[in-house]
């Protein structure tokens, strides 16, 4: 057996960023199953600053980063849908894709098209997966069509960007909401049809507002404990609520009883890793979301790049949303 080194960046305990250490690891040959990447681009996400802090607890030490693009350096026994030498890219469990090179299950490894760089392959996996997710299978009763009004929070992120441009070239009405007028100016640039500074208005009220009282059909937010409770009042009658992060904090426990004055609405807690659990599933919102980016449809925007080295930074700017869009760590 052979090994490569590689830098990595490792936590050993929760805290804050200052808890991430730039280490150096002995990367080995892949087992059954397995392939080993060489990165040329980290994509940054909120889910890494969760595991960080221990708002989800993970086994430390640990390497932390869910999403990254390389080529394929080895392949282990079983694995055939990947060679020696081709690009690629991922957004995947277990976390470690902080470094050059790591080992790591190969089934939601996907071929990268060569249409697609390496630094938006590292950027629009996990984010781009989770708008295919949302928009595409986590939807309201009877679903969506053209004209339908769908909320979406945090719309000038990087999920957020993705999904106002997605929504509109599905024919949705997308109300965005933000936390700045620039924001809610980047929102309305991608395709949001109304954006809400929610620093200065009431969204909900905006929100009846522009649908004449009738509310939306699905509520997509990944902020929790700030909006939860106005999101819900957005709604119209078997209204779906689709929770997909915590950035504010966790929502805090409530009865279910409140849904029914609501209007029957349902509600559901959503993550990419339940829909990415088989090789086909993970290919097939893969291949959808590489269909719409190839087309023009949906443009990946990397508004944020750091080093490696400064990822204590990259995690200070993303808490205190500071950024937009994409955010990359180059190697």
């Amino acid at each position: 057996m052979t090994s490569v080194t590689s830098r990595a960046i490792h936590i050993a305990q929760h805290g804050g960023p200052e808890q991430m250490q730039l280490v150096q690891v002995s990367v080995r040959e892949p087992a059954a199953g397995e392939v080993r990447i060489r990165h040329h681009a980290v994509g940054l996400n909120y889910i890494d600053v969760y595991q960080r802090s221990g708002l989800y607890p993970m086994s430390l030490p640990v390497q932390l980063g869910m999403e990254a693009s390389g080529v394929i350096e080895a392949v282990g026994e079983g694995v055939t849908h990947l060679q020696v030498g081709d690009r690629a890219a991922y957004a995947s469990q277990p976390p470690g894709s902080y470094c050059e090179v790591r080992v790591m299950p190969a089934k939601c490894v996907c071929k990268l098209p060569d249409g697609i760089s390496f630094e938006t392959g590292a950027a629009m996996m996990l984010k781009g997966l989770t708008a295919q997710y949302l928009l595409k299978r986590t939807l309201p009763q009877g679903g969506l069509q053209a004209g339908d009004f769908v909320l979406f929070h945090a719309a000038a992120g990087g999920v957020g960007l993705i999904a106002c441009q997605w929504a509109k070239a599905l024919g949705l009405r997308l109300i965005g909401t933000a936390g700045s007028a620039e924001k809610c100016a980047l929102a309305l640039a991608n395709g949001a049809e109304f954006a809400i500074n929610y620093a200065a208005e009431d969204f909900s009220v905006k929100v009846k507002e522009i649908t004449g009282g009738k509310g939306v059909k699905v509520v997509y937010d990944s902020v929790g404990k700030d909006t939860w409770d106005k999101s819900l009042d957005c709604l119209a009658p078997f209204g779906l609520m689709a929770s997909f992060g915590n950035s504010s904090g966790p929502v805090a426990p409530f009865s279910p009883g409140i849904l029914g004055p609501k209007g029957s609405v349902y509600v559901t807690r959503q993550t990419l890793f339940s829909h990415i659990v088989t090789r086909e599933s993970t290919q097939a919102m893969a291949d959808d979301l590489f269909d719409a980016v190839l087309s023009g449809k949906v443009k990946i925007h990397i508004a944020q790049r750091y080093t490696l080295e400064n990822v204590q930074q990259a995690h200070r700017d993303l808490e205190a949303r500071k950024t937009t869009g994409c955010t990359i760590l180059t190697l």
